[in-house]
């Protein structure tokens, strides 16, 4: 492998992924540089190439959310239900340095491919997990067995219950929130764990649960259910006013006032300095609790204020502020351009498409590659050859007799 001056150049991964928790994982070790190999299933593959929205030109059809995460890795077909295909799997972790994983709990122990046994095969194996609940043993709890998306982890995890407004059900958050934020903790235990292992010259094992992600970001509730008694609950303010959007002429904008510094400085935006001495108002908890004499006062403002003016002069008092953006906004958005965040990516037959790139940018690799997500299988045989030394009759062979799938026209 060539050092591409990325920190994780040379690191190889065993992606045994799918849908979205593992891929982001593995994303996040792409972009910073590692060589992914994707294992799929022959002929089937990832379920999220065929999950709707597709993209669909020229005969080319794939899912929008598989090209999302899987850019910049390889595809690897292999039949693990094949002894042929364990044992190939098995050969391809000894030459490799981590293994990323999120089928159902249970799964590779019953094939003989957890991390118990593959550190026999390699002692300096990174084992990154990543499921519903945590499968680090003897950590495993009631519910580790238990298969997870997003909105259970959200549900279980104390989100749902926070969203919304009092008066109506529980709300989900955005689309894959826990997996990406799980799978963006498991790429953080790698790390740890390669780093460590360049000290001890041993692997471990990295468990990252989706419902642990999950209340990592809910703490508050716990927090203050356990510290002061409260109960927080879906539709109250969180102690502290104003807070959130705020209606104005095309649209919203969204700033929080949480202490009597900001409060000063939004007075002054309101052109309402009396405000300062008025004793309904005097404290965060007073703020709250007359929130809505507070509206009274402000709501006329800002409606008659564009976005761009509310935003402007609440930034000039002093208020960090933003304007509730759509999709629209976000695609012509200059500061995501100049940071690079909106990436485009070639597609043979689909043309250039537009993506998200990861978040963290590094000062000596601060560009990420712009490989398209593979076809699948696209390259099983390369793989096999270079990296197990099989030959080519060998590769033919194994494709005959389904232990592998190729994608002849990508090869």
């Amino acid at each position: 492998m060539t050092d591409s001056g990325r920190p994780l150049a040379g690191v190889r991964v065993l992606a045994l992924e799918q849908y979205m928790s593992a891929p982001y994982c593995s994303l996040l070790l792409a972009d910073a540089g590692a060589e992914i190999i994707k294992i799929e299933r022959p002929g089937l593959g990832d379920p999220r190439r065929s999950i709707p929205p597709v993209v669909e030109r020229n005969g080319v059809r794939m899912g929008v959310g598989f090209m999302a995460y899987n850019r910049n890795k390889k595809s690897l077909a292999l039949n693990l239900k094949s002894d042929e295909g364990r044992d190939l799997y098995r050969a391809l972790v000894a030459k490799s340095d981590v293994v990323v994983e999120n089928l159902r709990p249970g799964s590779v122990d019953r094939m003989g491919l957890g991390y118990e046994a593959l550190a026999e095969v390699n002692p300096g194996l990174v084992y990154a997990a990543v499921s519903g609940f945590g499968r680090l043993p003897g950590r495993e709890g009631p519910y580790g067995d238990w298969p997870s998306f997003d909105v259970v982890a959200e549900a279980m995890g104390g989100v749902m219950h926070m969203i919304g407004f009092a008066d109506k059900p529980p709300s989900p958050s955005i689309y894959g929130m826990p997996d990406l934020y799980a799978g963006m903790a498991a790429a953080h235990g790698v790390s740890m764990a390669l780093y460590r292992r360049s000290v001890t010259g041993k692997g471990q094992f990295v468990d990252s649960a989706m419902y642990d992600s999950v209340l990592s970001l809910n703490e508050r509730m716990i927090s203050l259910a356990a510290n002061t008694g409260a109960r927080p609950r879906r539709g109250d303010p969180p102690g502290f006013y104003p807070r959130g959007p705020m209606l104005v002429s095309d649209g919203y904008v969204a700033f929080t006032i949480p202490d009597d510094i900001m409060w000063r400085r939004f007075c002054r935006m309101l052109g309402r300095p009396d405000l300062l001495d008025d004793p309904r108002l005097d404290s965060p908890d007073a703020r709250t609790e007359n929130r809505a004499f507070l509206d009274e006062v402000a709501r006329p403002v800002f409606a008659g204020l564009t976005r761009d003016e509310a935003v402007r002069r609440l930034q000039e008092a002093g208020v960090p502020a933003g304007p509730v953006q759509t999709s629209e906004d976000l695609l012509e958005c200059p500061q995501l351009e100049a940071r690079g965040v909106r990436i485009a990516v070639d597609y043979d037959g689909l043309g250039e498409l537009q993506f998200v790139r990861t978040p963290l940018i590094t000062s000596d690799a601060p560009d990420v590659p712009l490989n398209p997500a593979p076809t699948l299988g696209r390259d099983t045989r390369r793989i096999l050859t270079e990296v197990l030394d099989l030959s080519d009759a060998e590769v033919s062979r194994l494709a005959a007799e389904s232990v592998i799938g190729t994608n002849q026209g990508h090869e």
